[in-house]
């Protein structure tokens, strides 16, 4: 009876707890560690929060530490967090042939940020379809680089976690056989590996409403909704102008001594990986001032509403940026590619952007005041947690239990939402707006 008394908001957290809890109770498992020994709850919990939320912050290495069970544990986590939990519930009742009811598709809208719940089952089989498939594709190509190298079971199983640790945007690796923490700078100069990894983050970072679109226009860009037009085109700008800038930062620098190739490889993936993933293909502690505070600005920035990717949201940058943009000339309105956007829209994006400096500096403040580790990779590690992107400067594992349980809240805020958690937590305000009499108020 309690549970049907929920807001669906509440349901939704309260399923991403318990997802996190029982990952955590199974992670701290003998069985799930190499050494059989118990690993402790707090880091399990760290670990399965960051997996669940597709973050990547580690305090173990993942090869190192886990075993083949926990590994597993953590994939599952990775997947169901990536493409959503009721997502996949829904997925699995219409294959056991179960109607879904208005409560169902009202939870899966707001957990997925969808727009409405029309024909929703269709989409969610056509998404899912679509899901298995990506991801089946960047497994064969990944593995086809493994296989010769790991053996066959190893270089499949290999294949298949790193297609889908990139396609749900969360930066786990087992490339820790090549030394801790390694991550793919490996394979920093293999187009297979990089490129693969780059399109599945990538695609993985568009989220559900421009797959839909994707699927259902295929490349006529005329018909896509001003949400998919808006996606693309950003998340293609700031894909290129990151590379750009990185390139040329980074030139003299990390890049000296590495080939025009690798360098082109290494400048793309710095930009897609920190906006969504956590995967890192160069020594991140190497990179120039300059190129950090980039990598963090990216993190901010994020993927796409209702995707696999954290962070501000690349359509709250845009909104912002033209409303902004658009006032600066003395426009009545805002509006984006010769659509109108409403007053509700950027007041929703300003508050967005406001409550999310405010959390990641109240987290910085925190982290600080525990930790003697410089000021630069403190935001760094905040935002990488905020962002849900789980690249760090190295600090993670030495971090102590007040500032672990600082992040995991991060992460946890990052991936479920700041609105839907104050939904969950005040529920929504039901009462009648009161007209109150406006005045001026002289600002900048």
């Amino acid at each position: 009876m309690l549970f049907k008394t929920l807001t669906y908001s509440q349901k939704i957290v309260l399923g991403f707890i318990l997802l996190g809890l029982i990952g955590t109770l199974l992670l701290a498992l003998p069985i799930s560690s190499k050494t059989g020994n118990w690993t402790p709850l707090l880091d399990s919990l760290f670990t399965s929060i960051s997996a669940l939320c597709v973050t990547g912050l580690t305090v173990y290495d993942t090869f190192t530490h886990w075993s083949f069970l926990g590994q597993l544990v953590i994939l599952c986590l990775i997947q169901v967090g990536g493409i959503g939990f009721m997502t996949v519930i829904i997925s699995i009742s219409t294959g056991l042939g179960h109607k879904i009811g208005l409560h169902e598709r009202q939870l899966l809208v707001e957990s997925s940020g969808l727009l409405h719940s029309a024909n929703l089952s269709f989409l969610v089989k056509r998404i899912t379809i679509f899901v298995i498939m990506i991801e089946a594709i960047g497994a064969a190509l990944l593995s086809i680089r493994f296989i010769p190298e790991f053996g066959i079971k190893t270089g499949i199983y290999y294949g298949v976690f790193h297609s889908i640790s990139a396609f749900c945007n969360a930066g786990f690796d087992l490339m820790g056989r090549f030394g801790k923490y390694s991550s793919l700078t490996p394979y920093s100069t293999d187009s297979l590996v990089i490129l693969t990894v780059s399109i599945l983050i990538f695609l993985g970072g568009l989220g559900f409403i421009v797959w839909d679109d994707i699927l259902r226009y295929k490349l006529n860009f005329k018909k896509y909704s001003l949400h998919t037009k808006i996606v693309l085109i950003t998340s293609i700008a700031f894909t290129l102008v990151g590379s750009i800038l990185f390139l040329l930062i980074e030139n003299n620098h990390i890049f000296k001594e590495v080939g025009v190739k690798g360098k082109i490889l290494s400048s793309l993936f710095l930009s897609i990986s920190p906006r969504t993933a956590g995967f890192n293909a160069v020594d991140l502690p190497m990179l120039t001032n300059a190129s950090i505070f980039l990598t963090i600005l990216l993190m901010i920035v994020g993927g796409s509403s209702g995707s696999t990717a954290g962070g501000l949201k690349v359509t709250t940058v845009a909104v912002l940026f033209f409303s902004a943009f658009d006032n600066s000339r003395r426009r009545p309105t805002s509006s984006i590619l010769k659509r109108r956007f409403s007053d509700n829209t950027i007041k929703q994006a300003s508050a967005m952007f406001t409550f999310y400096l405010i959390i990641g500096s109240v987290g910085a403040l925190i982290l600080s005041s525990l930790n003697s580790s410089t000021l630069e990779e403190i935001v760094f590690e905040v935002f990488s947690a905020l962002g849900t992107v789980g690249i760090t400067l190295g600090i993670t594992p030495n971090l102590g239990a007040l500032s672990k349980v600082t992040l995991v809240v991060l992460m946890f805020v990052g991936r479920v939402g700041w609105m839907l958690l104050i939904f969950a937590i005040v529920g929504r305000n039901q009462q009648a707006p009161i007209s109150r009499v406006s005045e001026e108020i002289i600002v900048g």
